[in-house]
């Protein structure tokens, strides 16, 4: 198959509006749960879902944490501007970000932009019983955001404080509401930890610590990894064919005991979310990269979109993950830190995951295709099913365990 050449329209289905979650259901566990087993179809609740895993399996989380990224600001005139953060520019590494005092910049996205001219957009409020004031500047586009500064004028006061006070949630655009108080808590997973995404791993949300301890009953090791979500994953592909899209880059960070568990696991896991597949099977491809190549650079070790389409390795997953271990201890290191522009899509050949915990996704989505090459094209038999039988879809819609 020609992957760069699959037309976006085969992969659209009708989702009404009232089929779309707007909101969670009471208890996290107790969303619905399709189970894909070899092209069987069925139903269950998701709490019972460590039914269905094979006993002494590996399971992979995504521990990012959602970041309160939308920042509003009002000017003179009355004209709103809402700031969205991005990515941090500088200091660009996300722990540094937060606990900057005194000023940082991030790459945004800025609403109502016609009305932000020029001069800086300021707002005062009151932390730990003292007024403090953020300043934003605009200073130039790169790519499609912008480059903001931010200062303020309190050096005890750090970014994570100004963003726990001013910041707003940012649920995806399509549930059409604002953000509610509650969103702060049924908008991230039990287990988030890293600070850093502007959209929730959304596989994630079914998980209680009841759902946990029944996984672990069951001898199944769970390890996490970081994949901080951007606001490219709500992109809609806009191309005839998807060779006109454009990923966007996402930042991982992998443990090194993470990977000496994937390896004890014969590089076999199970991914909850599309955001930890795209971080494990980067993960081959960044041990092709380092095959021979122990010295190269994390610039170097960057994922390309079609990378997997073009490299031809025979190298075997464990192996690939082998060279990892040799880069971390050759940079006397414990933590892989990298990026990817990975795009998964009919035709990809699975490296490390074998089963896959996802919600439903959007029509003509990259998140879709994933899904498609997953369960080798079936992917319609799946989403007829779910359809068909009120299954609730996209962020705080039900969930589903592929089994291909």
């Amino acid at each position: 198959m020609d992957t760069k050449h699959i037309r976006i329209k085969d992969f659209d289905y009708e989702l009404p509006d009232e089929r779309i979650a707007k909101f969670p259901v009471a208890q996290r566990d107790h969303s619905k749960l399709l189970v894909y087993n070899k092209g069987e179809v069925s139903e269950d609740m998701f709490f019972n879902i460590a039914g269905y895993l094979p006993e002494g399996a590996l399971m992979i989380f995504n521990n990012t944490r959602v970041i309160q990224a939308r920042i509003h600001f009002r000017k003179e005139t009355g004209a709103l501007i809402e700031v969205f953060l991005l990515e941090p520019a500088q200091p660009a590494d996300y722990e540094q970000m937060f606990q900057t005092v005194g000023g940082c910049s991030w790459l945004c996205m800025v609403g109502n932009l016609k009305k932000w001219k020029e001069g800086p957009l300021r707002r005062t409020f009151e932390i730990k019983g003292r007024d403090v004031t953020l300043t934003a500047v605009r200073r130039h586009e790169q790519g499609t955001s912008h480059w903001i500064d931010f200062s303020w004028n309190d050096d005890e006061i750090t970014f994570a404080d100004i963003l726990e006070r001013v910041g707003e949630l940012p649920i995806p655009p399509y549930l059409n509401r604002d953000t509610q108080e509650s969103d702060k808590i049924t908008y991230q997973t039990v287990y988030s930890k890293i600070k850093g995404s502007v959209a929730a791993p959304t596989a994630g949300l079914h998980f209680t610590d009841e759902v946990l301890r029944a996984i672990d009953a069951r001898g199944i090791d769970r390890e996490e990894l970081t994949l901080h979500v951007g606001a490219g994953t709500f992109k809609p592909v806009k191309s005839e064919e998807i060779s006109g899209h454009d990923m966007h880059t996402e930042y991982i960070s992998v443990h090194r005991r993470t990977i000496e568990k994937l390896i004890a696991h014969d590089a076999c896991a199970i991914a909850v979310g599309t955001t930890s597949v795209r971080t494990l099977e980067s993960l081959y491809y960044v041990g092709v990269r380092l095959d021979g190549n122990l010295d190269a650079t994390e610039e170097q070790l960057h994922i390309d979109q079609w990378e997997p389409y073009d490299v031809n390795s025979k190298l075997s997953p464990v192996d690939a993950l082998r060279n990892i271990l040799s880069y971390l201890d050759r940079n006397g290191i414990n933590t892989f830190h990298g990026s990817t522009q990975i795009i998964i899509a009919p035709g990809y050949k699975y490296k490390i995951v074998n089963m896959l915990v996802t919600n439903f996704h959007q029509p003509q989505s990259t998140l879709l295709l994933l899904v498609s090459a997953f369960v080798n094209g079936d992917w319609r038999k799946i989403y007829d099913y779910a359809l068909a039988h009120d299954f609730r879809f996209l962020s705080y819609g039900d969930s589903s365990l592929l089994i291909p």
